[in-house]
């Protein structure tokens, strides 16, 4: 990597380091780092600041740096897969499916809202079967085009049939906010413990196909003339890409703007578009900004706690524009 990335790299680790280290020792309770120092290596700390760190804040942490990271994966493989910097989880259908999956759960069954993240995530994958399902047969199928175009026109669907049950049931929306909103809740290791293998599957297939995006750089007549299948790399990159976003949905709902603007942010920053430097580094710039802004929500108006959503948009817009505004 030349300076330029060098520097890209080692500024979003510090950033990490900072948002990990604010989000453990900042919220309704302040406590020292010190303490927190004292918490993770076993050792005796007064009060109740073990439970604080250990109980509340420490897999918060974790939840945020999985989600933000798996979001900027997503967002980096979407736009590498369709050649189109605003792709987004968005564009394959998976927000739309997630955010009706955790309605449908929330407004229908109350009783069992231990069932929100399977909702999510069912239905988040749902919609982007059905997108693949329209994008990728036929006789022109794979085009970036058509994926597009499907994508859109699921979402609005699934837009519709959440539209649909908060129409029908309003005393029972006030409960589904902060979901379609986006926030992550210090509810423990429960919702890790179900979605993890989702992470995992798609973690691991996005780093396989790192060296065929960049293939797909060269154009698809010069990719295929190199051995690689264009419609296959598109298909494989989306799958990893939903099997991202709606994990994440699922531990965090609507999250909203990672997926779009980091891979961007990091391609202009990093001035280049390879693989290699965008997806890895995405999954840090996530992961720091979902912390960060996490952090801010839960402490702004402490003890109450806000929707990270609305703080990811105050946090990443001026950088995005900033550098933008560079780049042109």
């Amino acid at each position: 990597m030349n300076p330029r990335r060098i520097a890209v790299l080692i500024s979003l680790l510090v950033a990490l380091a900072a948002a990990i280290v604010a989000s453990l020792a900042l919220g309704a309770v302040n406590i020292p780092f010190s303490q927190v120092i004292d918490v993770l290596l076993g050792r005796e700390a007064p009060g109740t600041t073990t439970q604080i760190v250990e109980v509340l804040r420490l897999p918060r942490t974790v939840e945020a740096l999985i989600v933000g990271a798996a979001l900027g994966v997503a967002g980096a493989l979407l736009q590498g897969a369709l050649g189109n910097p605003l792709a987004s989880p968005d564009v394959i259908g998976v927000t739309g499916g997630a955010g009706f999956g955790a309605v449908l759960i929330i407004i229908l069954f109350p009783d069992s809202i231990a069932l929100l993240p399977v909702g999510a995530l069912f239905f988040g994958l749902l919609a982007a079967a059905m997108v693949f399902l329209i994008g990728f047969t036929g006789a022109s199928g794979g085009g970036i085009g058509r994926v597009i175009l499907a994508g859109i026109a699921i979402a609005s669907m699934f837009a519709a049939g959440t539209a649909a049950l908060m129409a029908a049931y309003p005393d029972r929306v006030p409960s589904a906010i902060f979901f379609l909103v986006g926030g992550l809740t210090s509810t423990g290791w429960e919702t890790l413990k179900q979605i993890w293998p989702y992470f995992t599957f798609g973690f691991v297939l996005s780093v396989f196909m790192i060296r065929p995006l960049d293939r797909l750089l060269l154009g698809d007549d010069v990719a295929a003339s190199l051995g690689s299948k264009p419609r296959t790399i598109r298909l494989l990159s989306a799958l990893a890409a939903a099997v991202l976003a709606s994990a994440a949905a699922a531990v965090a709902g609507l999250v909203a703007f990672i997926g779009l603007v980091i891979p961007h942010v990091v391609r202009l920053a990093g001035g280049t578009n390879n693989h290699a430097f965008v997806v890895p580094v995405s999954a840090l710039g996530g992961a720091a900004l979902l912390v960060a802004a996490d952090t801010l929500a839960r402490t702004i108006r402490a003890p109450i706690e806000m929707p990270v959503g609305p703080f990811l948009v105050l946090l990443g817009v001026p950088v995005f524009l900033w550098l933008l505004r560079k780049a042109v």
